[in-house]
């Protein structure tokens, strides 16, 4: 997940993106959507196809689901040095760089034998997604006008969705059908199309002065930025708890035949989620934000106490989705204008926290899988959102105020 360098000069460049002026540049934006998909779905198509990938990587399921893990590494590892290294670059470059190294390390996973090899090009993987997330949202900024830089990042956002709601499932039944390999080879090839979309379509932006490079420590002491950071890195915990094991919390309620259904129950309330959040966010941020987290929780609250009843558990579905599919947005909004004029190093921040409380996530989930069963997910999901809730509250003078004050406007 996420955001960008760029919004150091976001005052004065969005309305070059876009000739007319006013109107947001589509056709530049489901750029950029597309390329979330291809980060997102490269992130998690794995989970879908284990059995494959370990028969022919020779290692348990287990050694092969450190294939997401190693991803989300590579990713937490290298946001912060490279956002800082790449400051200089011209966007437009950046981001074919990135989606580049998606190509590369797609196309290693999809031919290599050698359980090895494969770990080292998913990890590369993560490094090029590390740049996209620490690039796309500031970007998808810098083309709109002020008063749609919200929606802006809305559209580029709702590629996340749509990965884990419609790219995941289409991957599995790719694999399951010709093979685990065609599934990441059809990566590569939507890949190669994106390059040629982004060189076409896209704007190019200027990187920043050497006099404006990022500062991380520095950021951290700008009001505003840590109460962002520490919602992101709890929510997306909590998130990721549940997230990572819904087919075996389904499966230990009986419900293990309806986990894709209730996956697209959760992808369409998201993408639902992403467009009132493209709508309400300029002025409604901490009010979204707020919502957002109370939803998620009411839902682990049904799970945790009513889960004996299926539709209930669909409504819960629904409920996550609602709360969850606008967050991305919302944070990554909130830490550009808390950053200001440090938005680059704050969104290299958020990237890596983010990506850390996912890896954290999976072995949190793991061990609470282990040592209290399934049933123990929504209680720890709740426990964690209230935290979450307070701090969001609290923070209403920096980081989530009634009204933004971004430094774009």
């Amino acid at each position: 997940m996420s955001t960008a360098p760029d919004t150091t000069t976001a005052a004065t460049s969005p309305a070059k993106a876009d000739p007319r002026n006013g109107k947001l540049p589509l056709l530049a934006l489901l750029a950029l959507a597309t390329a979330v998909f291809v980060t997102s779905l490269t992130e998690t198509l794995p989970a879908g196809l284990l059995p494959a990938m370990s028969d022919d990587l020779w290692v348990s399921e287990s050694a092969t689901g450190q294939t997401v893990t190693v991803y989300a590494i590579g990713t937490a590892l290298t946001a912060i040095p490279l956002t800082a290294a790449t400051a200089g670059w011209r966007r437009k470059r950046l981001l074919l760089a990135a989606m580049a190294g998606f190509a590369l390390a797609n196309t290693v996973t999809a031919v290599s034998s050698v359980y090895e090899l494969t770990m080292a090009a998913r990890f590369v993987a993560g490094v090029a997604a590390g740049l996209a997330w620490a690039l796309l949202a500031g970007y998808a900024r810098r083309m709109a006008p002020v008063h749609l830089q919200g929606k802006a990042i809305a559209i580029a956002m709702a590629g996340i969705p749509v990965a884990l709601s419609l790219g995941v499932p289409a991957g599995t039944f790719l694999g399951d059908a010709l093979g685990w390999r065609v599934a990441f080879l059809a990566m590569t090839a939507l890949t190669v199309l994106l390059l040629l979309w982004i060189f076409a379509a896209v704007p190019d932006f200027p990187g920043q002065g050497r006099g404006e490079r990022p500062r991380m420590l520095r950021t951290l002491r700008i009001p505003g930025v840590s109460p962002v950071l520490f919602v992101t890195l709890v929510f997306v915990l909590a998130h990721t708890i549940l997230y990572a094991y819904i087919a075996a919390y389904l499966d230990d309620l009986g419900l293990g035949g309806s986990t894709g259904l209730i996956l697209l129950v959760f992808g369409a309330a998201s993408l639902a989620s992403i467009g009132i959040t493209g709508v309400l966010i300029h002025d409604r941020l901490r009010a979204l934000t707020v919502t957002g987290a109370l939803l998620v929780a009411l839902a682990a609250a049904v799970l945790a106490a009513l889960s004996d009843t299926t539709a209930l558990v669909h409504a819960a579905a629904v409920l996550w989705g609602l709360g969850w599919g606008g967050i991305p947005t919302l944070l990554q909004t909130a830490v550009a204008d808390a950053g200001g004029e440090s938005a680059d190093a704050a969104q290299a921040m958020l990237v890596t926290l983010w990506n850390a409380a996912m890896a954290a996530g999976g072995i949190v989930g793991g061990i609470l899988l282990d040592t209290f069963g399934s049933a123990s997910f929504p209680w720890t999901v709740l426990l964690l959102l209230l935290p979450v809730i307070a701090v969001v509250l609290y923070a209403r003078g920096a980081g989530f105020p009634a009204r933004r004050i971004s430094g774009a406007r």
